[in-house]
């Protein structure tokens, strides 16, 4: 019996040969591990950059008709990532679905561990171990940070997610992971409630929302701001790698 993180018994073959990812982060994984065997991935799957496989539209409206005609051996979604309805239906269909959870880096490199071992059955590629590697250790909180996703309606990173524990294994202390248990995931905000002279740094990412030089800076007059990559805050997969060394740590 294999049970994806959600304990859904899911029956693939051993080892998996067609695979779909309805996943970016997957995509990315996937692709560095086992390129042969990805099939279909979907339109928001930018990397690889040099990416050549079906596309099956978007995360949250996955072409389930193409899906079924690559006949892949298993699909990996996520439960904030895509829908339960698409997940059912593909299953419904006789498509194995392996769902992912994953709200903390610790979650993430168990999930992968998995993916990789128990429904691919390929084993935990050696990217994974030097990523586990390159976050094990835990700084001490030394700054505050918010992280906008979107504006107009601004909203912003709250709590319990992947990026907010991510933040934290870097030293930073995000102002919206509010402690309370049904504390908005991706609260909406006032952009006063993010520009104050307590939070230390402004991270605007690339995705969902493109924040760029002329785009969101020019709304913080209080909070420094800095333009980072939405994929290294928000990926599970080799770009942690990257995200390591590449983000933000605060001074000191």
């Amino acid at each position: 019996m294999r049970l994806d993180d959600l304990g859904h018994d899911v029956a693939t073959p051993a080892p998996a040969r067609r695979v779909v990812s309805l996943v970016p982060s997957l995509t990315e994984a996937i692709a560095a591990t086992r390129p042969q065997a990805l099939v279909g991935a979907t339109e928001w799957c930018t990397h690889p950059t040099d990416l050549d496989v079906t596309r099956v539209r978007g995360t949250k409206n996955p072409d389930r008709a193409v899906i079924e005609a690559l006949a892949p051996d298993l699909v990996v979604a996520n439960q904030e990532e895509n829908r339960e309805l698409d997940v059912r239906r593909l299953r419904e269909a006789g498509v194995p679905v392996w769902v992912t959870r994953i709200e903390t880096l610790d979650e993430a490199f168990a999930a992968m561990r998995r993916l990789f071992d128990d429904a691919l059955a390929w084993g935990s590629p050696a990217w994974l171990d030097e990523a586990e590697q390159a976050w094990s250790e835990r700084p001490p909180i030394a700054g505050r940070v918010a992280v906008p996703i979107w504006r107009d309606p601004w909203m912003v990173v709250g709590p319990r997610t992947f990026t907010t524990d991510l933040l934290a294994r870097l030293g930073w202390h995000n102002v919206f992971a509010s402690s309370a248990p049904d504390a908005d995931r991706y609260p909406h905000v006032d952009v006063a409630e993010v520009d104050r002279p307590d939070v230390d740094v402004v991270l605007l990412p690339d995705e969902p929302y493109v924040f760029g030089p002329d785009d969101g800076p020019e709304a913080f007059t209080s909070a420094p701001t800095r333009l980072v990559s939405g994929r290294l805050l928000t990926w599970y997969g080799p770009s942690l790698l990257e995200a390591a060394s590449a983000l933000p740590r605060p001074a000191g």
